[in-house]
């Protein structure tokens, strides 16, 4: 029986769906982005704000927030643990990317919700 010791409990199914599922999030958000671009090409900040104003695309440009921190995570860990064969470098380097991610997740949500 293989042990899993590097992914702290998780399988390799719940990695494959969270990249899976977060990937198909960040296209959905991509394509109404881009969209919404094509659409309004005389956009100006008033139209920009509003947009980001409405709960909805709060919630939906959050979830795209989650969605990239969560499949940047995944990825950046399958490459670690794949390249960094040394046990220190690994976990210092893993440990710098999740500081990364949160404080990146942090300040969109701070942009997002704040004033």
């Amino acid at each position: 029986m293989v042990t899993n010791v590097t992914n702290f409990g998780r399988s390799g199914l719940s990695d494959w769906l969270v990249q899976r599922v977060s990937a198909i999030i960040l296209a959905l958000y991509t394509l109404f982005i881009v969209g919404y671009l094509l659409l309004n090409p005389g956009l100006d900040y008033a139209a920009w704000s509003g947009l980001f104003a409405q709960t909805w695309m709060r919630i939906f440009s959050l979830l795209a927030f989650v969605s990239l921190s969560a499949h940047a995570w995944v990825g950046l860990w399958t490459v670690t643990t794949d390249y960094l064969k040394p046990t220190g470098i690994r976990v210092a380097t893993q440990t710098v990317i999740i500081l990364a991610i949160f404080v990146f997740l942090v300040w969109g949500i701070q942009v997002l919700w704040g004033a």
